[in-house]
């Protein structure tokens, strides 16, 4: 579904991300760790294909198409979609009126879509201002079950969520990528890289994968929850230090 080769991107000059490769299946949920300024928001814009990450090598393929230089409307009518960590505000436009353009004419109870994650009572109102962090979540997410992609590009779901909306939340995702612990049949399922730094999702989803980003680099890969345990115990210092010594071997 997903191949990234060793791809190199920099933002107005500075390299944030070296010789990244990373590959995600038709039907997988790969979970991406790392600590803050590691490159992890900058890899999922690049994979979207915002503009002003600048790839200067390497490339990225998806569907088996060759999507680095493409446009961002065209990566999302191909099937990506991307819930943001910090979505901006948008004043004069309703949540009701991006749903009915993201919805490209497909027949859509909107209103019945909005209370299945309580937020019926803002369709009407200006895109995210004034909403807290756990409705934006929810604002995100209400689209992206719109939009309906192939392969969902989440930032840090957990973040700015309290335990009630984690749970709304963790439990939407599930649903909308078919996850493991929501669907049997692999062929039902939607592919899926989510950033956490906490692990909570991991509650909600059976993830296949995780790869730790360190540096703007891919430290190392394995078992999402026992990646997440060593992380826990020995911080990411202990996968640099691990990846420095096989370089040097």
């Amino acid at each position: 579904m997903l191949q990234i080769e060793d791809l190199n991107v920099e933002v107005a000059g500075r390299q944030l991300l070296k010789n990244v490769t990373i590959e995600v299946e038709t039907g997988e949920t790969a979970i991406l760790f790392g600590p803050n300024g590691a490159g992890k928001s900058a890899l999922l814009s690049t994979i979207m294909g915002f503009s002003n990450y600048k790839i200067t090598s390497g490339k990225i393929f998806f569907k088996g198409k060759d999507i680095t230089d493409a446009p961002i409307n065209e990566r999302a009518k191909m099937g990506i979609g991307i819930m943001s960590q910090r979505p901006p505000n948008i004043a004069g436009v309703k949540l009701r009126n991006l749903l009915e353009v993201e919805s490209h004419k497909t027949i859509l109870n909107l209103d019945e879509l909005a209370r299945s994650i309580d937020m019926e009572r803002f369709l009407d109102r200006d895109i995210n201002v004034g909403f807290s962090g756990g409705e934006i979540k929810r604002s995100e997410l209400l689209q992206l079950s719109v939009q309906r992609p192939d392969f969902y590009l989440l930032d840090e779901p957990e973040s700015g969520v309290d335990p009630v909306n984690m749970a709304q939340v963790g439990n939407t995702i599930r649903k909308l990528i078919c996850n493991k612990k929501a669907c049997q049949s692999k062929a039902e399922r939607k592919s899926a890289l989510v950033i956490t730094h906490t692990g909570e999702i991991l509650d909600y989803l059976d993830a296949d994968k995780a790869y730790i980003l360190c540096n703007g680099t891919v430290m190392c890969s394995g078992n999402p929850n026992r990646l997440l345990k060593e992380i826990k115990t020995q911080g990411y210092e202990e996968c640099i230090r691990c990846k420095l010594n096989i370089t040097q071997l």
